[in-house]
């Protein structure tokens, strides 16, 4: 490889990184083409998969200030930068590679923090965004109508009150 396509190499590298909310980094010997064609849809628009090269990825990291990765960049390596959910795609990630055992996650960065191979897995563990959105929403309407009851409550108690205070001073003969 050239300089200068090392050069680019690395400016497409650093780039993914900075633009990915997530990096999963996978050994994948012995996958053939097509499996990793499958990996690639199974991703679908979350992650972007790309196999690289251990060198330029440690400089192209260390670039985009994640040097996280420095240990597990051995052996063949391929990196799914994810742009879309991060729980999506370490689902896609987890669920091809029980299919598949060739493809083995080594860990990653999300978010900047670094993650081991098990924390990727919790990750894949968790519900998506919008299932995580909708229970939040239910959760606070819920509240809000818990709040609303309570207030309508409180008119509809004073009354009962004064009536029954009423009632009671009616039989005292007041």
């Amino acid at each position: 490889m050239a300089k200068a396509e090392k050069a680019t190499a690395v400016a497409e590298l650093r780039s993914s990184f900075e633009g990915s909310s997530a990096a999963v980094l996978t050994e994948y010997r012995g996958l053939t083409v097509a499996q990793l064609k499958q990996l690639r849809v199974s991703l679908g628009e979350h992650a972007q998969f790309a196999v690289v090269k251990n060198t330029l990825t440690k400089i192209a990291a260390n670039q985009a200030g994640i040097s996280e990765l420095d240990d597990l960049l051995a052996g063949p390596s391929a990196i799914a930068f994810v742009k879309g959910d991060v729980v999506e795609a370490a689902k896609s990630l987890r669920d091809f590679a029980k299919a598949n055992p060739l493809l083995v996650i080594k860990g990653g960065v999300v978010d900047g923090k670094s993650m081991n191979p098990a924390e990727i897995s919790k990750l894949a563990d968790l519900e998506s965004r919008e299932v995580l959105l909708a229970k939040l929403a239910g959760a606070m309407k819920a509240k809000q109508a818990h709040a609303a009851a309570v207030f309508n409550a409180l008119p509809t108690n004073m009354a009962q009150l004064v009536e029954a205070l009423r009632a009671k001073r009616e039989e005292a003969g007041e």
